[in-house]
């Protein structure tokens, strides 16, 4: 139900926002949030989406220190003291180790470990399975060994409370699809090194099509091996035997020791490679959405480039170890759950739905302002924490029948009752739109219009703290909530000036021929042209723009102006050499392209290889 309930999102994914942070040249996504509505909504989501982060490298680390423990023992002898291995020590050790990885390797060396672990992991899931199946008899002795349930494509509708189809359907495919699809800066950081968003559209494809399916099998089949050895033999796994454990021990029983060591070192490095990608990606977020705008309001650019590249890595690199520190401890908010699965559940339910709706209404519905943003974030939020609180009063309405466990209430289906508050407070501020438009006039066209502003401010900080901090009866902290999601948009609409025009143009699903004709700079050539080789020769002058011959610019029919792609011929480097750049003006010398010094050195180019190039746009 997880792996393969993405596909409905991904057309969203690929034709609306795809295309859109790509065309847009946006290097985070707070920054989309700025450019299509504010500052300050840009400062909400990074707030937001900062937790989201932090929180997902916590499930990272729960899940990593999980499957490290059961082969770990109960403790060490270091120099004549005993050490107790713990969930938290455990832990710590694999966030030193990973913190290292991630400060000094980069974007391009998480990709491609991220690329060798991945093969990897699924060769050894598979081999997993296959000598699970063989250990059991056969396929068809493994089959009948599973219970009818198991059988079943989907769990129960709506029990037991920690595992069921329509929670699992709210919290998954819904809040976690859009999470996963839409705010993973990890995975948008991949798309946005993709050559084009034609390439990026293939790789969302093959994704949801082949490797989610794929992965799927390689993920589920060591609990599906174990109930099958629980049936037949209880006494070698027990029928009671966690499922975070499952894997290691199916492991150990159904391989030699050195295939389980080959199996178990592909299962640590497939959890790490997760866990890097999300530190590296919200180290971006620090440096794009915090460092940056600071030193932009310092006025800090006096720096050369080079020495402002050298500072914003050194900002990055300590952002690294400053996020790893913070998902360790985000790891205590997690680890008292039963399953990694239900701790996972419980923070996308919890932690997505705000930035989903604010993310899926803004991208594909033009008339959502940041009044709307701004409420659904504040407003929004508010009646989440409420929700959190009182459980059994707000989200029991929509609880499809789920039994509320007073332990850990409604780890699931919380996501639906935080989307529908989220939505409903987006909405309705959109809808009363016209109507908070002439309210706010009223203040503009008064002299004491600021001053009673500013009182209205005061008004609404004060009752956003009941809810905050439970100050009051249930009751009272309702009313507040209303009251800050009734007076938040008046007091955006009055301070927060917005062009919906400008906000709009090539930033939202209707308008992507705009932003690709943004991108470009000027009018698009669509016209199909060639693939061509080329060999290339250095020339001064020529750093913003390459230049192809008059007969290779026909082939690819391309025009001045035009972008193109150029890399080197040997597929296998996966675009490590390669330039995206601008066709100058032509020359006579077919088989030879123009090349600056620079342009050189960024695409690593080696002196007498074959190169490729395409027009790109």
């Amino acid at each position: 139900m997880t792996y393969l309930n993405d596909w409905f999102f991904v057309p969203f994914f690929m034709f609306g926002w795809l295309p859109i942070i790509v065309y847009s040249k946006v290097r985070s996504i707070p920054e989309y949030f700025e450019k299509r509505f504010s500052p300050s909504a840009r400062f909400l989501a990074t707030i937001l989406l900062l937790l989201y982060m932090i929180g997902y490298i916590g499930i990272g680390f729960l899940t990593l220190g999980k499957a490290i423990i059961p082969m770990l023992p109960e403790a060490f002898n270091i120099m004549g003291a005993t050490v107790d291995i713990t969930l938290m020590r455990a832990i710590a050790v694999i966030a030193v180790i990973t913190g290292i990885y991630i400060t000094y390797g980069g974007q391009t060396a998480v990709i491609f470990t991220d690329l060798l672990q991945g093969f990897i992991l699924l060769f050894a899931g598979f081999m997993l399975f296959a000598i699970g199946i063989s250990y059991l008899g056969g396929f068809t002795a493994f089959w009948d060994l599973l219970p009818t349930t198991w059988k079943l494509p989907l769990a129960d509708f709506n029990q037991p409370s920690s595992f069921n189809f329509v929670g699992i359907f709210w919290q998954d495919a819904v809040a976690g699809s859009i999470g996963f699809l839409f705010l993973n800066q990890g995975l948008l950081m991949r798309f946005m090194a993709c050559k084009s968003v034609n390439e990026g559209r293939k790789a969302a494809a093959i994704n949801i099509m082949f490797v989610l399916p794929l992965s799927a099998v390689v993920v589920g089949n060591a609990g599906w091996l174990g109930k099958a050895i629980s049936v037949a033999t209880p006494d070698i796994i027990s029928p009671n035997t966690s499922p975070d454990e499952i894997f290691v021990v199916v492991a150990s029983i159904v391989t030699s020791p050195g295939v389980f060591g080959f199996v178990m070192a592909a299962l640590s490095a497939a959890l790490m490679s997760t866990v890097d990608t999300l530190i590296n990606a919200t180290a971006a977020i620090c440096v794009n959405d915090i460092y940056r705008p600071i030193a932009s309001y310092l006025k800090s650019s006096h720096e050369s480039d080079t020495e402002k590249d050298r500072r914003e890595l050194y900002v990055a690199r300590l952002a690294s170890i400053g996020i790893t520190a913070l998902g360790v401890v985000a790891v205590l908010a997690f680890k008292n759950f039963p399953t990694v699965y239900e701790a996972h559940g419980f923070f996308h339910s919890t932690l997505t739905p705000p930035l989903v709706v604010a993310i899926f209404l803004g991208v594909f519905w033009k008339r959502f302002t940041p009044a709307g943003v701004i409420t659904t974030f504040l407003g929004g939020v508010l009646l989440m924490i409420l929700g959190a609180r009182y459980p059994g009063i707000l989200i029991a309405p929509f609880d499809h029948g789920i039994e509320m466990n007073p332990a850990r209430p409604y780890s699931y289906i919380r996501a639906f009752y935080n989307i529908v508050v989220c939505m409903g407070v987006g909405c309705f501020v959109t809808f009363a739109g016209n109507y908070y438009n002439r309210f706010v006039a009223r203040f503009n066209a008064r002299k004491s219009g600021r001053k009673e502003m500013v009182g209205i401010t005061i008004i609404t900080g004060l009752a956003f703290a009941p809810v905050l901090f439970d100050g009051m009866e249930i009751q009272g902290q309702i009313i507040s909530a209303v009251l800050v999601i009734l007076l938040v948009p008046v007091i955006v609409g009055y301070f927060v000036p917005y062009d919906e025009q400008k906000a709009t143009e090539g930033l939202i699903s209707s308008s992507i021929e705009r932003a690709r004709t943004m991108f470009k700079g000027s009018e698009l050539n669509d016209r199909v042209g060639e693939k061509i080789e080329v060999y290339y020769k250095s020339k001064d002058g020529s750093e913003n723009r390459i230049q192809f011959s008059k007969n290779n610019m026909a082939k690819m029919s391309a025009e001045v102006g035009d972008l193109v792609y150029i890399s080197d011929k040997r597929k296998w480097l996966g675009g490590l050499k390669s330039i995206h750049s601008t066709y100058g003006e032509f020359h006579d010398e077919d088989g030879v392209v123009y090349i600056g010094v620079q342009n050189i050195k960024s695409g690593l180019f080696d002196e007498g290889r074959v190169l490729i190039a395409e027009k790109e746009m």
